[in-house]
């Protein structure tokens, strides 16, 4: 599946900073770096705003340069060559109307003309997670002529893991890519770079958490680390 991905240009369609990285910025670096894949990151909220009772830009306006910052500082460590910056109301994309954002991703869709997206886990907890997932399958309706023909959903610690025992939609993961030691060096090291983020163990988003997740999800495939997903769609052509 992975020798799938070489040289193809790939879609991450995402809703806030910071979610390029936590489930999938090891394969990403692996991808540019060993398959020769051209990598676009879309980010379609601003990630910070909820933060406030009311959601009041002005009143985030020196955070959000720094966000922006920590975002060109994660894809620089990553190494991922195209970055798209939204700006949906953070934890408040329940209240735009989803063909809004559906617009947006099918902008970026034929700008850059991808035959693979991945994107959220449809059933994480947050729901601008949720509405990205919505929003990506929407648009990429398959037709006869759709240019994407496979969608691949990945895990967001702090986000996927927190649904509901009892709710039917946990990820259950049929696609695992193995990374190095270096991949996921590098992954934490991006996560790093954001500020407003980044938290101390036993946090999921903390350093320590995302070793021992990777190192999870690599005792399930037999292997040193693994990053997680679930394919959701393909289509042999």
């Amino acid at each position: 599946m992975l020798e799938s991905l070489r040289n193809k240009k790939i879609l991450f369609v995402v809703a806030h900073p910071d979610d390029e990285l936590l489930g999938v910025g090891g394969t990403i670096n692996r991808l540019v770096n060993e398959y020769n894949s051209i990598v676009k990151v879309v980010i379609l909220g601003e990630g910070i705003t909820s933060r406030s009772e009311q959601r009041d830009l002005k009143l985030w306006e020196e955070q959000l340069k720094t966000h922006r910052a920590n975002i060109e500082s994660a894809q620089k460590e990553i190494g991922y060559q195209e970055l798209s910056i939204h700006n949906f109301p953070d934890n408040r994309f329940d209240t735009v109307a989803l063909l809004d954002i559906i617009k947006v991703v099918e902008k970026e869709k034929e700008e850059f003309n991808p035959s693979i997206i991945f994107t959220h886990h449809g059933g994480d907890v947050n729901i601008d997670h949720q509405r990205t997932f919505e929003a990506v399958i929407t648009s990429c309706r398959p037709m006869k002529e759709e240019m994407v023909k496979t969608i691949i959903t990945f895990e967001t610690p702090s986000g996927t893991e927190w649904r509901a025992s009892s709710d039917p939609k946990h990820f259950v993961p049929n696609f695992f890519v193995s990374i190095n030691k270096e991949n996921l060096a590098t992954k934490i090291k991006g996560m790093e770079s954001y500020e407003f983020e980044k938290r101390a163990y036993p946090h999921p988003r903390s350093p320590e958490a995302l070793e021992i997740l990777a190192k999870q999800r690599g005792v399930m495939v037999g292997c040193e680390y693994a990053e997680a997903f679930n394919i959701i769609r393909t289509i042999g052509v």
